[in-house]
């Protein structure tokens, strides 16, 4: 299922913030407690604005970036089946 709107900004906010709070870590040789404590600040933002729990921005978050990532592996998958079959002949960059 493809995102909303308001889903990709969600989420882009907080990959913002994970961009700007820890532009040099490696998430498969970061432990995922120090990636969350970097995190939190963008976390408790969010809920103190939403008036939710931390926790259930986290839950949110996670889910979203998931269904980003499969929606990502699914385009991909696409794009090298055409390549493949030959229907796709050239990439348009956008």
């Amino acid at each position: 299922m493809a995102l909303t709107e308001a889903e990709k900004i969600f989420l882009d906010r907080i990959t913002s913030y994970a961009n700007d709070a820890m532009p040099e870590l490696e998430p498969q040789r970061t432990q995922v407690s120090v990636q969350l404590e970097k995190m939190m600040p963008v976390f408790e933002q969010i809920a103190a604005e939403e008036n939710a729990a931390v926790e259930d921005i986290f839950i949110r978050y996670m889910d979203l970036a998931n269904r980003a990532f499969v929606a990502s592996e699914e385009k991909l998958k696409q794009t090298m089946a055409g390549l493949e079959d030959g229907s796709i002949t050239r990439f348009d960059i956008r």
